[in-house]
């Protein structure tokens, strides 16, 4: 029984130590699996092996947007990103010729890698930008202001552009909801700009920009002013001209007036000149008629047998004898009236005023005419503000004024 119990000891405790033993590398083996998962998921997980740490999901957002930046810039995949990549990057994909700017991305590292492109992102001034930082900068450097709304709703601060500058499409389409395919390329170039570059630099103020701005300014009110007083002057000067030349076209009506009256009287003058020679011939006629007639009784009157006809015949050479003489009486006093050398120095002084009337009438009509086309040049020519301008410095308004004076 001794044996039996010895045996049964002996087995027992082979059972204890093989079941401790079993427990220790089930246990080894499970410390170890679960070793080897902790550092599959160290591995896989950025946020991880990254300095500093990820603090939230806006920085995973960012880190997962940054790789994809540092992969694009990264054309020989070599895990780094050197300076003629950098610079072939700003000038091919950024459409930039300012190659200077890789100098603020890579500074003294000529080899960026993941984690220092995150580091250099963590203590940047853009990733610091607030909600009204970043809506300033879509308005200022983006010059895309109507989607201010849209930053605003979604609360996009400065953490938040690498994602923009990754060109995320659910990102810009769904949550920004900006469709319009050029708004998003400006948008991802320059959020590419402040992520890599930080932010733009804002020019320095242009004082002599401003200045010339200024001179420019009073130059053109000044001109402006100028132009108004002197198209207010020549306005002035216009209408006195047209008012001149209204004058002369009544003087020239008179003077076509008095021509049809002188013309008129004219006429009139030689229908009374006619008659009077008609007159006078008639007379003339009339008293040789009254000569022949009292010739005839005189004859009658001596070859007369009784004296009753004598005194008839004398009786009636009478009376043609008064009548004769009443008519010469009345063509003496006529003929006395206007002598005939008189007349003809009055005919040919009455000549000589009408030629002088019409050499000073042609010279009148020309110099009107000439007056009416200037003035008609002047008003062509007065239609916009320079012609106004010219007109008013010109010397045509004198030399109108004068030709009109001259016709008057």
């Amino acid at each position: 029984m001794s044996y039996i119990h010895k045996v049964l000891n002996v087995l027992l405790r082979g059972l204890v130590i093989y079941a401790v033993l079993g427990l220790e590398c089930t246990y080894s083996n499970d410390l170890a699996s679960h070793s080897s998962d902790a550092d599959n998921v160290a591995t896989t997980d950025p946020c991880l092996i990254v300095m500093p740490p990820c603090m939230g999901e806006a920085d995973r957002f960012s880190l997962d947007a940054l790789r994809h930046i540092h992969k694009q810039l990264d054309d020989d995949n070599d895990g780094g990103i050197e300076v003629n990549e950098s610079v072939e990057f700003i000038i091919e994909d950024m459409k930039q010729q300012q190659t200077n700017k890789h100098s603020n991305l890579h500074r003294e590292d000529q080899h960026i890698t993941v984690e220092e492109l995150w580091r250099s992102w963590k203590t940047s001034e853009v990733h610091n930008w607030t909600v009204d930082d970043t809506v300033q900068w879509l308005k200022d450097s983006v010059e895309l202001p109507q989607y201010e709304k849209n930053f605003r709703d979604f609360r996009l601060t400065g953490n938040t552009l690498p994602r923009i500058a990754a060109n995320e499409p659910s990102f810009m389409s769904m949550q920004l909801k900006i469709l319009d395919q050029r708004h998003k390329q400006k948008l991802n170039l320059k959020a590419l700009d402040a992520v890599l570059f930080g932010p733009p630099l804002r020019p320095q103020h242009n004082w002599m920009k401003d200045f010339v701005l200024m001179v420019s300014i009073v130059i053109g009110v000044g001109g402006c002013w100028f132009a108004y007083v002197q198209n207010k002057s020549s306005k002035v000067h216009i209408s006195q001209m047209m008012k001149d030349l209204e004058s002369l076209q009544n003087a020239e009506q008179s003077l076509l007036d008095l021509q049809s009256r002188l013309e008129k009287a004219q006429e009139e003058n030689r229908t009374v000149a006619v008659e009077k020679q008609n007159l006078e011939q008639k007379m003339r006629d009339e008293i040789t008629g009254a000569k022949k007639e009292a010739h005839r009784l005189r004859e009658l009157r001596e070859g007369a047998e009784c004296e009753l006809s004598r005194l008839k015949y004398a009786e009636e050479e009478l009376v043609q004898v008064r009548k004769a003489l009443k008519r010469a009486e009345k063509e003496m006093q006529t003929e006395r009236s206007v002598p005939e050398a008189l007349q003809k120095w009055l005919q040919l002084t009455h000549e000589v005023e009408v030629q002088y009337y019409n050499i000073k009438k042609q010279s009148a009509e020309f110099q009107l005419c000439v007056a009416k086309d200037e003035a008609e040049k002047i008003k062509k020519k007065r239609g916009s503000v320079f012609g106004t301008l010219h007109v008013a410095h010109s010397s045509s308004l004198d030399e109108v004024d004068h030709k009109i004076l001259e016709a008057k």
